[in-house]
């Protein structure tokens, strides 16, 4: 398997790189909170799930581990 990103052009001639990233309109090109609270929260179930004794995470240990808190329906 070739890892050459720029196999198959002239020595002297490598295709432009791209430099810049276009942020989404009306944003300010910083990072975005939502995502990294969504990375945060996916790396905290792949941590519980590695160190779980069963194939997967219950329900309830998913609540668990993203802090879920169940509020009850109220009375009709």
């Amino acid at each position: 398997m070739c890892t050459d990103h720029y196999a198959g052009y002239p020595k002297n001639e490598k295709p432009e790189e791209v430099n810049h990233v276009v942020s989404r309109r009306g944003s300010s090109g910083g990072p975005d909170p939502v995502a990294l609270i969504e990375i945060d929260l996916y790396g905290d179930l792949m941590i519980a799930a590695s160190s779980a004794d069963e194939d997967r995470l219950s329900p309830d240990r998913i609540d668990e581990v993203l802090k879920v808190v169940r509020q009850e329906a109220p009375p009709e």
